[in-house]
């Protein structure tokens, strides 16, 4: 019997999926290519898309964007988090506006994008932010605030500099909370950079989707949307890794939750 978790969730994962191609391909007996193509001709696009230097340079245009975007997003956040959690007069001006901007669905960001930038790489970077900016704020605040008051106290009776405090208290306090918000915002960023690419992007995932669906290219579409799938899959699980190196001064109960 398999007492390794992480291989009995790999094997229960890929059980699921192979379940999941057997009934795909089931399906594509009884309904025209169109709507659903045998899974050799999926195989057969997502290889081609890897294998095929411009195609791939395709998806990497996209994960680049994804990363940048993310990136602005969370440098900006941790700034607003540690001023909203230092002063509860600037979190009662500025939290409102975080909760309208987290309100305002990723489309709509993209038509504003279109008005006022002109600039394909601009466009896709302020969609990406603004739209990830409120939950990378309030995943890290609440990180912030999760601190322990009586460590703090005990801290401070050291009377430690402002570099010692943010590298013995508040970075291990939070460590945890930033990975978690990158795997959350990860799935996220790659829905938002899809539509925007969607709309107003002349490369990339988003508009090689465009493409295949003007073509009525099934195969084509789930290659392209499973190339996106396995990027944040992969980034995803190495964050994990990094999350586990991080915190290994855990308990492995306490990890294991």
């Amino acid at each position: 019997m398999i007492r390794n978790p992480r291989v009995v969730r790999a094997l229960q994962a890929g059980a699921s999926t192979l379940a999941l191609a057997v009934l795909w391909q089931i399906a594509s007996r009884f309904f025209p290519p169109y709507l659903f193509p045998p899974v050799q001709d999926i195989v057969w696009r997502v290889v081609d898309i890897v294998i095929t230097g411009p195609l791939l340079v395709e998806v990497l245009r996209t994960a680049l964007r994804i990363f940048a975007g993310l990136l602005g997003a969370f440098v900006l956040g941790c700034v607003m988090a540690m001023v909203i959690g230092r002063s509860p007069r600037i979190e009662s001006y500025v939290t409102p506006v975080l909760g309208f901007l987290q309100g305002i669905p990723a489309l709509s960001w993209v038509v504003i994008a279109i008005i006022w930038f002109h600039g394909i790489e601009f466009r896709i970077f302020f969609i990406m932010a603004m739209t990830s900016l409120p939950a990378f704020t309030f995943q890290i605040l609440d990180a912030f605030r999760s601190m322990s008051k009586d460590l703090f106290e005990m801290t401070m009776s050291f009377r430690p500099s402002r570099w010692t405090l943010f590298r013995v208290l508040i970075l291990p306090t939070i460590i945890p909370g930033i990975l978690t918000a990158w795997k959350v915002n990860l799935g996220n960023g790659a829905r938002v950079v899809v539509v925007a690419e969607l709309v107003g992007a002349t490369g990339g995932v988003g508009y090689q989707l465009l493409r295949q669906q003007q073509l009525f290219d099934m195969s084509g579409a789930i290659a392209w949307t499973l190339q996106l799938v396995l990027f944040v899959l992969i980034v995803q699980q190495t964050v994990a890794a990094i999350e586990t190196w991080l915190l290994r001064y855990r308990a492995v109960s306490e990890r294991a939750m």
